[in-house]
């Protein structure tokens, strides 16, 4: 049910240490413009709709789908919410989960830890968020994963993340870190649109270094991009230029939380983002942490999606932290909405892949119970909008 894809035996033994126990989980909610770009995501119709789906899947997830809920989920073009998977988990699990707001335009009709943030600006401006906003929110981010892993005794965190756009800006800070990710990361599309993605940052990334006195210069070549970014650039003024408020929070989280607990993020590309900015943010400002206590969870459809390419993604940060993955299938499922995910929609989001692995870590959960359990949600939801 789980699969290693890099650091195998790191990987292993990372599981073996937390066999049998249950994780808590915390979500961090965030939100930048760029995910209002016409094509940009397929998590939600419309710009507009995208501009709530954060709420909406915290609501969903927190209170499941009886609830009426301020803000419904949003109608996708093929597929269902992953929150659907997340919550099926954590609901029969019994898993702690806690929400924290990073920065969104409206607040979640949930009760939400709120760190003091604000939404990102689109990325492709270079000037996403205020540079104050980004040292707050590393705070707070290391505040509340010491906090938190203060609570668990030899179990782990499962560190989540809502954004939608956030496989942009996470590539935007990888290629601002000096990692080679173009066309390799993921999206909510069947197939991923890399060539807007690419644009996007290149333009934000232009812009930055143009703020900073080098000026703009014509269209970059892309070899140039590595050379002059990196080990130039502090990791904090990167996530401002052209980052999302998730990123560093989810940064200083995991830092502070794997100095005596397990963490897993959970995610594919954005992880993978975060995981390269908690290197180049530790080392920067000197923060101690314990990367063997960290490692990356998805959804097989993540990491097998032959439209990215996140197993080498990985592979090419400085230090590559164990990906793995759950191998659940909805191949076989009742319904269509499910079995869109088959053919490339959505993938993951919300933990979901996470949560799935965390239901075989600590009960042994098989397919068939997982599957079981996401499809009874999904029936509870469609029950309730009846």
């Amino acid at each position: 049910m789980i699969r290693i894809y890099t650091q195998k035996e790191q990987g292993e033994e990372w599981l073996r240490r937390y066999r049998g126990c249950l994780p808590v989980f915390a979500c961090v909610l965030g939100f930048t413009e760029t995910g209002l770009i016409p094509g940009i995501s397929a998590a939600g119709r419309t710009p507009e709709d995208r501009k709530y789906t954060a709420c909406a899947d915290a609501e969903f997830l927190y209170y499941g789908p009886e609830h009426k809920a301020q803000y419904s989920l949003p109608p996708l073009a093929a597929g269902a919410s992953p929150v659907l998977i997340s919550r099926a988990v954590f609901e029969s699990l019994k898993i702690p989960v806690h929400l924290f707001n990073a920065g969104l335009p409206q607040p979640p009709a949930v009760p939400v830890i709120d760190l003091g943030g604000a939404p990102a600006k689109c990325l492709s401006g270079g000037a996403a968020m205020e540079i104050t906003t980004v040292h707050h929110l590393l705070e707070q981010g290391l505040l509340w994963g010491e906090r938190l892993a203060t609570n668990i005794q030899q179990g782990y965190v499962i560190i989540g993340e809502c954004v939608v756009g956030g496989t942009t800006t996470a590539l935007a800070i990888l290629t601002g870190l000096g990692i080679d990710a173009a066309g390799k990361v993921n999206s909510s599309h069947p197939v991923c649109n890399h060539t807007q993605k690419w644009a996007l940052v290149q333009t934000g990334l232009e812009k930055m270094r143009g703020s900073r006195g080098q000026g703009a210069g014509g269209r970059v070549q892309d070899e140039i991009f590595q050379s002059q970014i990196q080990n130039s650039v502090d990791p904090l003024e990167l996530v401002a230029a052209v980052g999302d408020p998730m990123q560093v929070v989810v940064a200083g989280m995991a830092i502070a939380a794997s100095r005596s607990c397990g963490v897993m993020l959970a995610g594919g590309t954005q992880m993978l983002a975060v995981y390269a900015l908690m290197s180049a943010i530790a080392q920067a400002y000197a923060l101690s942490w314990q990367p063997e206590e960290i490692v990356v969870g998805t959804t097989r459809w993540v990491a097998e999606d032959p439209t990215g390419a996140t197993v080498d993604l990985a592979l090419n940060l400085g230090k590559t932290p164990p990906l793995l993955a759950t191998h659940l299938s909805f191949a076989d499922s009742r319904y269509p909405q499910m079995r869109a995910y088959e053919q490339g929609f959505v993938k993951e989001g919300i933990g979901a892949g996470a949560a799935c692995i965390a239901a075989h870590l600590s009960q042994d959960w098989q397919q068939h119970q997982l599957l079981a359990a996401i499809e009874a949600q999904f029936e509870r939801l469609s029950t309730a909008l009846n």
